[in-house]
């Protein structure tokens, strides 16, 4: 499966959504149908200025990428670009917005509408190993940096676990080929680019547009645009049995 997230998706849904009292905006940038197992995902939060969303936990594996603003998640700072995972069932929070809003985007390998507050849904909660790590800021290059490389360049972030779980960073030259990483145990990898471009099955991928791609998929065919790129690559483990 290669499914593919695009700034044009998120033009056509972006819409408000209440919060308590508050009003965010949501956008689904990537989308992939209702399947239970397997039906990859990413949506845009906007998140207004000095507000809260309330520690909570979902039931599927996430990624969330913070692309602007500043704020906290429990006691650890973030600003743009982190990436925070959260496994299945495993609470996190509460997320606090600083001055200039958040904006973030939430990534998952299977949709999922919600989820639970704690401690007012935590009966909700099941039994299984939990999960969290934190990774960034990533400092996102320019246009000029990126033309100055003459090699590609591989940075990980959090090195791939025994679960399949793992966060790294690639720069590439202009025109270099992109090449999917290894997916031992993983579900798939999310591939989001954070400067330049991507060119993959002729779709020419901008900033802050994504594709997935699963194990065992034919060899895409991508190579960096015409000023190089810098993408961020998370590589998402599989559900863990207790929570199938």
């Amino acid at each position: 499966m290669v499914v593919f997230g695009t700034e044009e998706n998120f033009k056509t849904n972006r819409r408000p959504i209440s919060v308590g009292d508050d009003t965010y905006y949501k956008s689904e940038w990537m989308e992939a149908g209702d399947d239970p197992i397997l039906s990859p995902t990413i949506f845009m939060i906007e998140q207004p200025a000095n507000t809260t969303l309330v520690a909570h936990f979902h039931r599927q594996n996430q990624f969330q990428l913070f692309v602007d603003g500043s704020g906290s998640i429990g006691r650890y700072g973030i600003e743009a670009v982190t990436v925070h995972y959260a496994g299945a069932y495993t609470p996190y929070g509460p997320l606090l917005s600083g001055p200039d809003g958040l904006k973030y985007l939430t990534i998952r390998p299977v949709r999922e509408s919600g989820g639970f507050a704690v401690p007012d849904e935590v009966a909700s909660m099941r039994r299984g190993p939990k999960a969290h790590a934190q990774a960034g800021p990533i400092t996102v290059m320019s246009s000029e940096e990126l033309l100055t490389l003459t090699a590609a360049r591989e940075d990980t972030l959090i090195p791939t676990s025994s679960d399949g779980m793992g966060i790294a960073v690639h720069t590439l030259p202009a025109h270099a080929p992109f090449a999917a990483p290894d997916m031992d145990n993983s579900q798939g990898v999310f591939v989001v680019v954070l400067a330049g471009s991507i060119v993959a099955d002729d779709k020419n991928l901008q900033k802050w547009e994504s594709l997935f791609i699963t194990p065992g998929e034919p060899v895409l065919w991508a190579v960096a645009g015409n000023t190089g790129a810098q993408v961020a690559l998370l590589l998402c483990p599989e559900l863990h049995e207790a929570y199938r």
